[in-house]
């Protein structure tokens, strides 16, 4: 490829990820919570949304590719859901007592308190409910507990499960058949790549037999889901090449994804726009704009950490 189109290609990387940010910054009211939630649906559903938005925060920061206006823009988010929403961690902390026996709490607050946020009281009640046989004997499915060990080992307890031992049981150890991947597959190959390399901090993370057979395969997955129109598993995909060895970064698949992205920088799960008031847009479309932040900010970390390895031209 040649430098020109190269920096095209990064151009439009870095276009979607700004175009994202600033609909979710735009949309922040979107990250609500409840007053006063249902017993039949309890609390902590809505939780997972600000725990994904500190998660992308944490990429933006730590890849340092965003500009000025965009890092300013994290900031702001990420204390919005802090301060505002979860109450500068006492709504975590509620939840966790209401249900001590849900890793929720866990998942959200960790990425919050590698960003310097901390609740004190939360992390004591999350040591003392570790400590059940309960806590280590929630049934999941596989790349879950796999998770839950990367987050265990993250806050710094002992994994309820060695994260060795979750690995095996996943489907993409298993490397198996390339063909009979659908969505539910797809999004736990993306996620076990995201937990083995810490949402892509560690690509050496990513054993090799795996990191193969996904640069050989995933090429394929791409075309798959580009064609399908699935914009959010797209996006993830885009992440999970970020994270291999040598990322392809996709020219056809990241044009797809780009013409996907509306105007204003929302992202749609698959095809196009959903319609209906605004909270119920939101919560369709919150999640493959997050996804699109993602992979942006990896893509363009990968993308001009190999330009700066590329010789000088004769």
């Amino acid at each position: 490829m040649s430098s020109g189109s190269t920096t095209t290609g990064i151009q439009q990387i870095h276009d979607v990820g700004a175009k994202a940010l600033g609909w979710l910054y735009e949309h922040r009211e979107g990250f609500r919570l409840e007053a006063d939630p249902s017993p039949e649906t309890g609390m902590l559903d809505r939780f997972k949304p600000l725990g994904e938005l500190a998660l992308i925060g944490k990429v933006i920061f730590r890849e340092g590719v965003a500009g000025s206006q965009q890092s300013a823009l994290a900031h702001k988010l990420l204390d919005h859901a802090w301060h505002e929403l979860l109450g500068s961690g006492a709504r975590l902390l509620e939840g966790q007592r209401r249900e001590p026996l849900s890793p929720v709490p866990l998942e959200v607050y960790v990425p919050f308190r590698e960003l310097g946020y901390r609740q004190p009281d939360l992390e004591s009640a999350i040591r003392l409910n570790h400590r059940l046989a309960s806590w280590a004997g929630l049934e999941v499915l596989p790349v879950r507990r796999l998770g839950l060990s990367a987050i265990e080992r993250r806050f710094g307890v002992e994994p309820s499960v060695p994260e060795t031992a979750a690995l095996a049981h996943t489907w993409l150890a298993r490397r198996a058949e390339p063909w009979t991947v659908e969505g539910h597959i797809g999004y736990d190959i993306t996620h076990t790549v995201f937990h083995l390399t810490d949402w892509g901090e560690k690509p050496a993370g990513l054993p090799a037999d795996i990191a193969e057979y996904l640069a050989l395969w995933l090429p394929a997955w791409l075309d798959d889901w580009l064609d399908l129109k699935r914009w959010d598993l797209l996006g993830e995909l885009l992440v999970v090449d970020a994270c291999l060895p040598e990322p392809t970064l996709d020219p056809a698949a990241w044009q797809g994804f780009a013409q996907a992205q509306q105007p204003d920088g929302a992202m749609p799960v698959v095809d196009g726009m959903p319609e209906g008031d605004e909270e119920a847009v939101f919560d369709l479309v919150y999640h493959p704009t997050l996804v699109a932040a993602f992979a942006s900010a990896l893509a363009m970390s990968r993308a001009l950490s190999d330009l700066s390895t590329e010789p000088a031209p004769a």
